[in-house]
């Protein structure tokens, strides 16, 4: 398919933009998961039970977190189904959908279509995939940590901000590829 002159300038962007549209369709519509987290919730694609790597990575997200949040004097006490309690009685659940996993799958799908050597994106997509790995740990301890004092900015942070700011990290890792990694002739 010939790309447009005048969009020729954009192609990147523009591939970018559908990749992840896409992609994230294809989640929306194929993962589907309980927002609640208990004992039988499930995750589920194409009607098959995934759920094990979802609860291994919300549990994981969730002690890290909460090792984070201890190392920096919080006293919030982390409770069986990933349950962060406040003094103030107030709760946060991290759930399957808090694994970051979308993102991965997100920042994997975006590199695996984007132009470049394969040679470079074997070691550039492990990178991009620990990089959204930390970002994920520290918008959950942020957000747990934050809300301790501050609850009524939990919808505005994770809703909002926190979501963003990951498209947006996702983004800059692309360009990062297309225009130092990729772009550059070694």
């Amino acid at each position: 398919m010939k790309f447009p002159e005048k969009l020729v300038p954009y192609r990147g962007v523009i591939t970018f933009a559908v990749v992840l549209m896409i992609s994230n369709l294809l989640w929306k519509y194929n993962v589907i998961g309980d927002e609640s987290y208990s004992l039988n919730s499930t995750v589920t694609l194409w009607g098959m039970n995934i759920s094990a790597p979802f609860d291994w990575m919300a549990r994981h997200v969730a002690y890290v977190s909460f090792s984070i949040l201890h190392f920096f004097g919080s006293n919030a006490v982390l409770e069986p189904l990933n349950i962060f309690r406040y003094q103030n009685g107030h709760t946060i659940q991290i759930i399957w959908a808090c694994s970051g996993l979308k993102q991965a799958y997100i920042f994997l799908c975006i590199l695996t279509l984007s132009r470049g050597s394969w040679v470079k994106k074997l070691w550039f997509i492990p990178l991009g995939l620990i990089v959204v790995y930390m970002f994920n740990i520290f918008r959950i301890a942020f957000i747990v940590g934050y809300v301790e004092y501050h609850f009524s900015s939990f919808i505005f942070l994770h809703q909002y901000l926190f979501k963003y700011l990951f498209y947006g990290l996702i983004f800059g890792m692309w360009v990062l590829w297309e225009e130092k990694i990729e772009g550059k002739k070694m």
